[in-house]
């Protein structure tokens, strides 16, 4: 370690991110991105010689950090599935409970897709990479969500197998498809000052809330579901830990069949299946 600015700039971070679970590890992150290094390049010969915008530019990350924007928004992007994708504020920074959405797919017999609310694309694109005969539809009512999903399908390569529309819920969507997806806004109006600051100051509100009980996209996606899916084919669809009972209930009560839950990795309901008979 040639430069010992390298060792005061990972200190002074350390001590920065001191409330965080591993305020070492995000320190490097920050100073590789302010750099335009790979993290691991930190130590390469010539890779330690930090100059003054570079350290300039870790300061203010590092303040940020500090006080609560989320690492993701700092670097732009969220490696999710097998894919990294671009973020704005105008998207979701997507989990990785939600990865179960897209396992549970790559489960099922499907060769179109339809996600609605597709944010980042984050959903739909992984899916597409996976299954390279299929394509699909993502819709948004955020044309900027739209476009951070375009750059994300063009440096994914399946911009040539998916058409994004502005749509609110089925708005704008025409045809049938094999497979619904979506990641609803499910969080309860009520519920919104128990989320963490870094979900509920800097992902979308749109994105979080119906604005009512939770429950208001499902009565929308489920309710048209039976006009967009081929007979047959799947509902997928992303929940909250206390919602099971309230949306299996709503595809009951729509004549929806084999109604399965799935968990993600730490055990909690995180997705409801079902098939349209």
């Amino acid at each position: 370690m040639s430069d010992p600015r390298l060792a005061q700039a990972l200190a002074d971070g350390r001590e920065a991110l001191a409330h965080l679970p591993d305020p070492m590890r995000e320190a490097r992150t920050l100073l590789a991105h302010a750099a335009g290094i790979g993290r691991e390049r930190l130590h390469d010969p010539g890779s330690d010689d930090l100059g003054d915008d570079v350290l300039r530019r870790y300061r203010d990350l590092l303040a940020q950090r500090a006080g609560g924007r989320p690492l993701a928004r700092l670097l732009g992007y969220r490696d999710f599935w097998k894919h990294r994708f671009h973020l704005s504020d105008a998207v979701l920074d997507p989990r990785a409970d939600t990865e179960t959405l897209v396992a549970c797919a790559l489960e099922l017999d499907w060769s179109r897709c339809l996600d609605l609310g597709t944010g980042s694309g984050a959903i739909l694109l992984s899916l597409l990479a996976e299954r390279p005969g299929a394509t699909g539809t993502g819709t948004d009512i955020s044309s900027a969500a739209l476009d951070v999903a375009r750059r994300n399908a063009d440096e994914i390569g399946v911009a040539d197998r998916v058409e994004l529309q502005l749509s609110d819920w089925y708005g704008a969507v025409s045809g049938r498809f094999d497979l619904i997806v979506s990641n609803p806004p499910y969080i309860a109006a009520r519920e919104m000052d128990t989320l963490s600051p870094e979900v509920s100051l800097h992902d979308p509100r749109l994105a979080l809330t119906d604005e009512g009980d939770g429950l208001g996209a499902y009565r929308a996606i489920i309710a048209g579901a039976r006009d967009h899916l081929f007979a047959g084919g799947s509902l997928l669809v992303e929940i909250g830990w206390r919602q099971r009972a309230g949306v299996e209930a709503l595809l009951q009560g729509r004549g929806f069949e084999g109604i399965a839950c799935h968990r993600d990795m730490e055990g909690r309901d995180r997705a409801i299946s079902a098939i349209l008979g």
